[in-house]
């Protein structure tokens, strides 16, 4: 039976006149492989948060009605290491192929899953490396007496508030005077009522 193929295409505006060429040599590598083309998604976008065409396709792979999506460019699929190796494992787990023409990855052949599996082992090592970073990061501040989290309120500033709430200004009086949240007014007033300074 033929496979059903997909393009994915995205560009920045910048890069606009060069869609025609990706799509053409898309559609070229489709053809080689005596596949049948049956969608084609384009993205024009500068930012790389949101991809609802990339979505679409998911949703069409998870339905069964593609069994291989072909992109011109692998930093074309996704946004980073973590985001392209979480859907390639879905693709895989969904076994719908996955090809770049560019970096010559064809994940519906031996080879090319086994390139899967070395992508998700980066992704990994990524992953450990911004844990150790992060941790590393975080030991070294408080050595250093930085204090980790949300900033809190002074006791000065705490008892400004519970003064002028006790000289009978509403919440948002308070939080223009002091500039502290109304909610964290809010929480301040109520700490107070369960215990004092």
């Amino acid at each position: 039976m033929q496979k059903r193929a997909a393009i994915y295409a995205r560009i920045s505006t910048s890069e606009q006149k060069s869609l025609g060429n990706q799509l053409d040599q898309m559609k070229s590598y489709i053809t080689s492989r005596n596949w049948l083309h049956v969608k084609q998604v384009e993205e024009i976008s500068s930012g790389a948060k949101t991809r609802p065409k990339r979505q679409e396709l998911l949703k069409m792979a998870r339905r069964r009605e593609i069994d291989v999506i072909v992109v011109w460019k692998l930093d074309r699929w996704g946004r980073s290491v973590q985001d392209i190796t979480a859907s390639l494992n879905e693709l895989q787990e969904l076994g719908v192929g996955f090809v770049s023409i560019t970096e010559a990855l064809d994940f519906t052949t031996a080879a090319g899953r086994a390139m899967a599996g070395i992508l998700s082992v980066f992704a990994e090592f990524e992953r450990d490396l911004l844990r150790e970073r992060v941790k590393w990061g975080l030991e070294n501040a408080r050595r250093k007496g930085i204090r980790i989290g949300r900033p809190g309120t002074d006791l000065a500033k705490k008892k400004r508030i519970l003064s002028l709430y006790k000289r009978g200004f509403a919440k948002a009086e308070i939080e223009r005077k002091t500039g502290v949240s109304r909610r964290s007014v809010g929480r301040i007033l109520l700490l107070t009522n369960r215990s004092s300074f």
